[in-house]
């Protein structure tokens, strides 16, 4: 099972998340959305395709872009569409 936390909150639970570049990627359905608003933020990955961004708010503060997802990947990433991934760096990963 993998984790992604903030604060003892997890934003994420799942046995079935799919690694991409050394990235959990969990699927949509295993997402706290309570915790996400969406975020204007977007870049382009050039195999993937355009990525939004998640912000999440967790005990009153704001953690802007922790995560990404792609909503319409190119097709060699359609195994991961709308498949939510988080920076290190914003949240612990467990797994």
């Amino acid at each position: 099972m993998v984790k992604a936390i903030v604060n003892g909150k997890v934003l994420a639970e799942s046995g079935q998340t799919v690694i991409v570049e050394n990235n959990h990627y969990f699927p949509p359905d295993t997402v706290n959305k309570d915790f996400f608003s969406p975020s204007s933020t977007s870049s382009v990955c050039p195999w993937k395709g355009t990525a939004a961004y998640y912000d999440a708010t967790i005990d009153g503060n704001t953690i802007k872009d922790v995560a990404w997802y792609y909503p319409e990947p190119k097709a060699a990433a359609s195994n991961i569409k709308d498949h939510v991934a988080f920076y290190k760096n914003k949240v612990t990963i467990e797994a």
